[in-house]
């Protein structure tokens, strides 16, 4: 999570050193172990560094391999020996020792802006072009990596923090109201390229950026997420075998270093990454920290986590580290400037979020997630029925029922009540439900933007329908259209030196679950339970998907005292987007407990706005 920023003041006029220098001092908290700035006349660009693999110990930035192409880069380049074959065949030499930024410029060395169609893994980065006076930058598949910048004037500015780029004197803490709008809302900002202020964008994931004098700023995308993947086995344990394969080299890739935490709950997905990591470290005959971490509720709400996260730490002989919840209320701490965020959260538990980081920054630098199993293994047959059917293949459609009704052990008859019947496919269905529209929205806001039609269309928008993984492709759609998803997870926003690596994002293992047979590889997460007989537990191996048995704001909302909302602050600008007269009361929210996490949302702008108002810190 190295923090990178640059300014290019496009009339000529020399980058102000001292301004560069500030704006990359503010970034020592996500980049501790060197800080440095390079500038060029009218461009410069600033780094600190946090070292998270074994090749970044040689590394130091910005830097060039010709004194002609200069970078900045937060970037992890997965697939290493893939790309540097390829560089190899283009003559750029073996790169035995090369890290992930010198792969990069040569990479860019060797095919110009379309080196983003070679790189993997999560990256945000930007090169100055010398010769061609240009500027590329580019953000990976999911938008891991954050990237922001603003085009002001004669001055482009950009960082993968967000409050750095604010650090310019040119930039202006003006609001994006709509952004403000939608997140209240919708929770979160529907306009991917933007951010909660006016002056800064965001560049949206699989995007890159290029300016020059001739051709000015360009945003342009270079991937999608392919549809059309399919592949078949002879054998069953072909399957499970090529996956699990693929399984430990998105794990490898995201490892390289002997010091790693595992955000582990009791459920499958982040206890197979827990389980994988640990033979990859076992085998590398070095000594290795691996430990796991989870957030437990002990008495607010009935929860098995801190259970069956315990037996998955016994069993792979790890040590387990727990957050207990229980104790936080809402709004907690709102004013201590670690459970601010650079934009709107509603987070009314952040108190529990900073523990949650402050004790992964002890456990180490690196932390492995099983974000997102579900989407990528647990779909639903209904599609693939409903498909046959349509198409008149009945026989087919009976072979796969009874094959169905023998794997999940029902009756014929269920599973053709389960397999037929249609399930809502709008986008709505999958993120908010629809509680009707909420009356305490500032009505000239309301009108400025026709927020009701916006809130109609959002919940009758037909997500992609994709014939047979609708649910992947919904959530990777939800990604790429909410840029700032994975921002939670950096240091940016947690204001901890910390790297959250995701193997189940991983483009190759997407590439081969997509491609799956239905049945019975990603039905419940199949292929993965066989992937991990003899790794894991028993009963966490075969435990189904387990949300939590209760939810914990709502607990927090019946147990609060009335007047409990009171001491939070009322900035003088929340009358703008909120009618204060009719938000929601604790005693009406604690009673209707399906819609009070949307009409909580006003009390988190309410701190957030009170905290923006605020000259904004990093600690």
């Amino acid at each position: 999570m190295s923090g990178i920023c640059g300014i290019v003041n496009l009339d000529g006029a020399p980058v102000d050193r001292g301004l560069l220098q500030a704006m990359t001092s503010f970034m020592t908290f996500r980049g501790p172990d060197a800080q440095d700035v390079w500038v060029d006349g009218p461009v410069g660009f600033g780094h600190t560094l946090l070292r998270t693999t074994f090749e970044s110990e040689r590394e130091h930035q910005p830097c060039s391999l010709d004194s002609q192409v200069w970078i900045t880069a937060d970037a992890r380049i997965d697939g290493r020996d893939e790309l540097k074959g390829k560089l190899r065949a283009a003559n750029r030499g073996d790169l035995g020792d090369a890290t992930d930024v010198d792969l990069i410029l040569h990479a860019y060395h060797e095919w110009g802006t379309d080196c983003v169609q070679h790189l993997i893994g999560d990256f945000a980065f930007a090169l100055w072009d010398m010769p061609n006076q240009r500027l590329f930058c580019a953000r990976d598949h999911f938008g891991i990596k954050p990237f922001f910048y603003a085009l002001l004037g004669q001055h482009l500015i950009f960082s993968n923090t967000l409050n750095c780029v604010r650090k310019h004197p040119s930039v202006s803490s003006t609001l994006n109201d709509l952004a403000i709008a939608d997140f209240l809302l919708f929770g979160d900002n529907q306009e991917p390229g933007t951010t909660v202020f006016s002056s800064i964008q965001r560049l949206s994931p699989a995007h890159m950026l290029t300016w020059s004098a001739g051709s000015g700023l360009q945003v342009t995308s270079y991937w999608h997420l392919p549809t059309d993947l399919g592949v078949r086995h002879r054998r069953a344990s072909d399957y499970t075998e090529h996956f699990r394969e693929l399984l430990d080299i998105a794990v490898a890739d995201r490892l390289r270093s002997n010091r790693i935490g595992v955000e582990m709950s009791g459920g499958l997905d982040s206890s197979s990454i827990a389980a994988v990591a640990l033979g990859l470290m076992s085998r590398q005959g070095e000594p290795f920290s691996l430990q796991a971490q989870t957030t437990v509720y002990d008495d607010l709400i009935p929860d098995e986590e801190r259970h069956f996260s315990g037996l998955v730490a016994q069993h792979l002989g790890i040590p387990i580290h727990y957050i207990v919840a229980d104790k936080y209320q809402l709004y907690e701490r709102w004013n201590h400037p670690e459970t601010w965020s650079p934009e709107p959260s509603h987070n009314p538990q952040a108190a529990v979020t900073v523990e949650n980081f402050r004790t992964s920054a002890a456990l180490g630098r690196v932390f492995l997630s099983g974000w997102d199993g579900d989407a990528l293994l647990s779909e639903s047959l209904r599609p693939h029925f409903r498909s046959l059917f349509t198409n008149r293949r009945y026989g087919g459609l009976f072979i796969d029922m009874v094959r169905y009704g023998i794997s999940q052990r029902n009756d014929l008859t269920a599973a053709v009540r389960n397999g037929l019947r249609r399930k809502p496919t709008s986008i709505a269905s999958t993120t908010t439900r629809d509680f009707g529209f909420p009356d305490w929205l500032n009505p000239e806001l309301e009108d400025r933007f026709d927020l009701r039609m916006r809130w109609h269309q959002h919940h009758t928008m037909t997500a992609f329908d994709h014939p047979t993984r609708p649910y992947a492709y919904r959530v990777y759609q939800h990604l790429s259209q909410h840029a700032s998803f994975f921002d939670r997870y950096d240091a940016g926003s947690s204001g901890f030196p910390l790297e959250y690596r995701h193997p189940l994002m991983d483009l190759r293992l997407i590439d081969c679950c997509l491609s799956l047979p239905l049945q019975p590889w990603v039905v419940k997460k199949h292929i993965l339970r066989e992937a991990m007989r003899g790794f894991l537990p028993e009963v966490v191996r075969t435990r189904p998907k387990a949300p939590l048995a209760g939810l914990p704001y709502v607990e927090l909302l019946k147990r609060s005292k009335p007047g409990c909302f009171d001491n939070l602050p009322v900035p003088k600008n929340l009358s703008r987007y909120v009618n204060s007269a009719k938000m929601p009361t604790l005693q009406l929210m604690s009673k209707n407990s399906g819609s009070s996490w949307i009409t909580m949302r006003p009390f988190s702008l309410q701190v957030w706005l009170s905290t923006s108002e605020l000259p904004f810190l990093q600690v």
